[in-house]
Formats: C-alpha cells, structure tokens, sequence
C-alpha cells in the first residue's frame, strides 16, 4: 500500500492507497505543535479504523507547503510506519514542465495537481484550488504549466472582516436566496459567496482569452464543491486532486521509492526523536 500526505497551510491529508484504488483519507489541522507521537497514533487510529495493517504500507510520499511542519512529520512516519518517506520537490520531481519565472517559487501542492489534473481531463486546462488561498493555475496546451493567480481565501477574507470591523459578526459561509440582504448577516453571506463566484468566474475569462480559447476548469479544495454551484465557468470538481497527483508521481518514480530500504518500526523514547538531516 502507498501512503500518500498533502500537507496544507489549514489541513494536512492522509490518502491510503492500494494499487491504483483509494482505500480511505482523513485529514489532520496542520500546526507545528502537533508531536510525532500524536501524528503517528492518529495515523495507527485510522488504519484502525479500516482494519488495515500498517506495516503493508510499502512506500510513503509527502507534498508539503508548511516546512516547520516537516520535521515531526516525518518522524512520526518513520517511527510509526516503518517507512522512509520521499518527499515530492526534494526527494521526487513532479515531471512537470515548469514555466515560471522562477520554478521554485511555485508550491509543489500547485504542480501536483497539474500532474493529476493532466492525465485526467487533458490541456489546455485551468485548475482552481479553493482552500486557505484560492489558486489558479493554467496548463497550456502541452502540458506545461504557464503561471496563475493568487488571492486570499474566503474564509481567510470573511475572518478578516470580522477581525477588522468592530460590528460585524463572524458568520457561516453560505449563499442567500437573494443577493439583496435584508440584515447584516445575509448582506455578509451574499457578498462573500457572490463576491468570490464573481471573482472567479472573471479571473478565469480573462485567462482563457490570454491562451487562447475555451478550456476545461477544475476546482478542487475544501470549499471547490460549494463555489462550482455558482461558477459556471467551472466544469470539473475534484476533491481528492492532490492525492491522486502524488499517486501518480509515485506510480512514475517507482524505482526510487523501490530502493528505499525498510526500516521497521522504531523504538524510540518519548524524550528522544530520530536523529536525521532534513
């Protein structure tokens, strides 16, 4: 079985794979004070869960966007899993031909995607990844990935409202019957949810004149299901984008993951972690 890890600025994902098939995920919230211990028992918990042995997991890869994470992180892997893991930038390449001004600037959780997003539904292709950041990122039409967009989130927009104007409350982010609120609460939901439906649905136009035509869009992202309801510019919702890239890039690296030696299960000291260069 294959492990697979994003590692996002909110939640860090957990992908089982067996074969090409995804067994189950879960999801931790991504913070530096997490132990390896608590990493690695909420990853023995779940295996668990699915009445899976962890020790059939024969190769792990990690794609991360928050480097003081790492560190526990992959000790907990190597304690608790038995595995060395590879890491998708350092350890792997995406195989992915990078465009950007400067390649190493782009984050690697972007590129895997355009790895998967790829092989799914082909190029040209604009793929938007709605979470912490609301992303966009645009492959032409040979597959190499060109640039994007950034801009901040919505639900980091709407805590920042809330954070910034004294009477305004914090509110679920939902969308409203009608774009006309009648108090406060609806005027926020309405131009939080049409607001970034406008945004995104201008964005992507703008880009699509830039390539050249009319091409195939994907969400993917905690909130990518909810904002393809409102985007019609949006064709394809793909949930499980990320882990299916580093599958994939696992599936072409085969050889390097294969002359990882196995290292078993440690047995290491609650006072003690393993001792390597990061």
């Amino acid at each position: 079985m294959l492990l697979a890890i994003d590692v996002g600025n909110t939640n860090t994902v957990f992908g089982i794979y067996r074969d090409k098939e995804l067994i189950g995920s879960f999801r931790l919230s991504t913070t530096a004070e997490r132990t390896s211990d608590e990493i690695g028992m909420q990853i023995h918990m779940y295996y668990t869960f699915l009445g899976l042995q962890i020790s059939d997991t024969k190769a792990v890869i990690v794609a991360s966007v928050v480097p003081p994470v790492m560190y526990t992180l992959i000790n907990a892997i190597r304690k608790y899993v038995g595995v060395r893991p590879l890491v998708v930038g350092k350890d792997v390449d995406t195989g992915l031909k990078n465009c950007y001004d400067n390649p190493k600037e782009v984050g690697i959780d972007r590129l895997v995607n355009a790895v998967s997003a790829v092989e799914k539904y082909g190029s040209p292709l604009i793929i938007i990844d709605i979470g912490t950041a609301t992303t966009f990122d645009v492959i032409d039409a040979e597959g190499a990935y060109r640039g994007g967009a950034i801009f901040p989130g919505i639900k980091v927009a709407m805590e920042a409202l809330f954070q910034k104007a004294s009477k305004l409350p914090r509110v679920d982010i939902v969308r409203p019957e009608k774009a006309i609120g009648t108090n406060t609460v609806m005027s926020m939901q309405s131009g939080a949810v049409r607001g970034y439906a406008g945004a995104i649905q201008g964005i992507v136009r703008e880009m699509m004149e830039e390539i050249g035509g009319t091409c195939r869009v994907v969400a993917t992202g905690g909130m990518g299901r909810m904002m393809a309801e409102y985007c019609d510019t949006i064709t394809d919702v793909d949930a499980n984008l990320t882990l299916t890239g580093l599958r994939m890039i696992y599936e072409a690296n085969r050889d390097k993951f294969d002359a990882v030696e196995p290292i078993g299960p440690l047995v290491v000291s609650a006072e003690e972690e393993v001792n390597e260069h990061l």
